[in-house]
């Protein structure tokens, strides 16, 4: 089954994306930051990680830097969410789609069936 890390420092924020995630058949683990969303796609790569930007411990600039420094983990994909006015602008610096806040379920179903194959009905 497709897992989704999502990744993001407001509890109420992760809960609400993996009740989405899991009403649509997707296995989902969460992080409250960026060094323990790091930790956990050592361990186990999802097939999308939802990485939050601004965050304690380690933000998603930091998420982001590191991830693409190690070889084993850069094609792991990742859409950013953020509250910024112009989100895209984020994702450009970054090199990766982005979704504003707060979060349009429709969008983040669409990202996520991007790049996660649908579960099985």
């Amino acid at each position: 089954m497709p897992h989704v890390l999502i990744v993001d420092d407001d509890d109420a924020v992760r809960q609400m994306i993996v009740r989405l995630l899991r009403s649509h058949g997707y296995e989902t683990e969460t992080a409250s930051d960026g060094a323990e969303a790091f930790a956990l796609i050592r361990q186990r790569r999802p097939c999308l990680v939802l990485l939050d930007i601004k965050m304690p411990v380690m933000d998603g600039w930091e998420f982001r830097r590191r991830q693409l420094e190690d070889p084993a983990l850069t094609d792991v994909p990742v859409i950013c969410m953020t509250g910024v006015v112009h989100p895209q602008d984020v994702g450009r610096k970054l090199g990766i789609p982005c979704l504003g806040k707060p979060v349009d379920f429709p969008s983040v179903i669409r990202a996520v069936e991007k790049f996660c194959r649908p579960p099985a009905s």
